[in-house]
């Protein structure tokens, strides 16, 4: 089993950024922090709030701007058929797993709402497979703006402040009659059989960057510039710091790697409520299995932007290393993963929803943007092999009960969605 890693590590690594917010930003009338002249500071780590930006609610790029179709496009708003695949995998594996008599859906960071809107179409036209069953859905999301986007996308703005809860701070009805709760962390979501989805999540947490050298590991860490006015630069430890005695595995090959413990102590989080209550997680990400390294950059007005210039005013990301969220959901649950986006949609009958989709449109306008969207998704020089799924799952359900546990056992394992070749026979 992985060692737990604690929120106090992430604090105690991070402290030096934290403790720099007052003398290093201020708040300017266009809205974003820039670094002004003061005291002699010590290097931030590009996990800082002040690059960071997702991370600090004031000065968040995301929780400012709303975040969503400024500066980068998403799978749920190119087509319908994305968020229609996930749904059915929910359903797949709910089905697979014995048809519980209720579930959560739990969906972090749900962006405009889009996925979740979509995902609820599929619930609403399989609804006699669910019809005994009492579905929920948990929105875990922090920027306003957004909550309220999403709130009108799914119960068409019919929503209301829930102040007698302390958990869930607004709450709702979707437009097919399921409820919806809103969170500000994964923590306050209730406990129970819970489906998890994280879209395009986990890369806009920050992140910490090390070197390795002839004298060990550095981390890499952000300074002021003694040349050039208010302008950043990247720059090694001069030693070892609390990231790099707490965040480096000791098994690294690689010399230069990028870590992002917060997805760490989440994806530990997630293992932990599926272990005890069940249900599965499902993430898709741009990501790599434990073989890149410098990922990390910024995106502004749909361009690579540089993330030294401007904090607050892009969109900064870094591949996710899902051989790290294996390690960390290790002994807790199974993983399946990372499968390219390509692969995981073709198992999951993209091709064949594409051509029911093309038979029942009428015009050559809907024709043609049904084409682009599938190219957009499924080819590999676009999204194809960016994006990548990982699956959280309980042990159970991947690996068959020996004899001595079940006996009685015979039929074999009904394979998991979306990661195993589609099968029409």
């Amino acid at each position: 089993m992985a060692p737990f890693l604690p929120p106090s590590t992430i604090s105690s690594a991070s402290s030096t950024a934290h403790s720099m917010r007052k003398s290093c930003c201020g708040r300017q009338r266009g809205g974003y922090t820039r670094l002004t002249r003061g005291p002699p500071a010590l290097p931030l780590p590009p996990a800082s709030p002040h690059l960071g930006a997702a991370e600090a609610e004031h000065l968040g790029y995301y929780t400012r701007r709303g975040g969503v179709g400024e500066d980068f496009v998403t799978s749920p708003e190119i087509s319908q058929i994305f968020g229609e695949l996930i749904g059915i995998w929910y359903i797949s594996e709910w089905m697979a797993m014995g048809k519980q008599n209720a579930f959560q859906l739990v969906e972090l960071g749900p962006g405009t709402g889009t996925l979740t809107d979509d995902i609820l179409r599929v619930f609403n036209q399989l609804a006699s497979l669910l019809s005994k069953c009492d579905v929920s859905i948990h929105l875990v999301e922090v920027s306003p703006k957004l909550s309220a986007i999403q709130a009108e996308m799914l119960t068409g703005g019919k929503v209301q402040s829930n102040p007698e809860n302390k958990s869930a701070y607004m709450k709702g009805i979707s437009k097919t009659g399921i409820p919806i709760y809103w969170y500000r962390d994964i923590q306050d979501v209730p406990q129970g059989y819970s489906f998890y989805l994280a879209h395009e999540f986990l890369d806009a947490l920050p992140i910490h960057k090390f070197q390795r050298t002839e004298k060990g590991w550095h981390e890499v860490l952000v300074d002021l510039d003694p040349e050039v006015p208010d302008q950043l630069r990247f720059v090694l430890s001069p030693s070892r710091t609390p990231a790099t005695e707490n965040f480096i595995q000791p098994e690294e090959t690689r010399d230069h790697v990028e870590v992002c413990p917060e997805a760490g102590v989440l994806i530990q989080r997630l293992a932990c409520r599926i272990e005890k209550d069940g249900g599965a997680a499902l993430i898709a990400d741009y990501g790599h299995d434990g073989t890149k390294t410098d990922t990390f950059r910024g995106f502004r007005n749909h361009k690579l932007h540089d993330v030294l210039k401007a904090p607050g005013t892009a969109d900064l990301t870094a591949d996710v290393d899902f051989s790290y969220l294996r390690k960390m959901a290790e002994g807790r649950t199974a993983t399946l993963g990372p499968i390219k986006q390509r692969e995981f949609l073709k198992n999951m009958g993209i091709d064949l929803r594409l051509q029911v989709l093309l038979q029942n449109s009428r015009d050559s306008a809907t024709h043609e943007q049904l084409l682009h969207s599938f190219d957009m998704l499924m080819n590999p020089k676009k999204m194809g092999d960016c994006f990548h799924f990982f699956a959280l799952l309980p042990h159970h359900r991947v690996v068959h009960p020996t004899k001595k546990d079940n006996p009685q056992s015979k039929s074999p394992l009904p394979p998991v969605a979306g990661f195993s070749e589609l099968s029409l026979t």
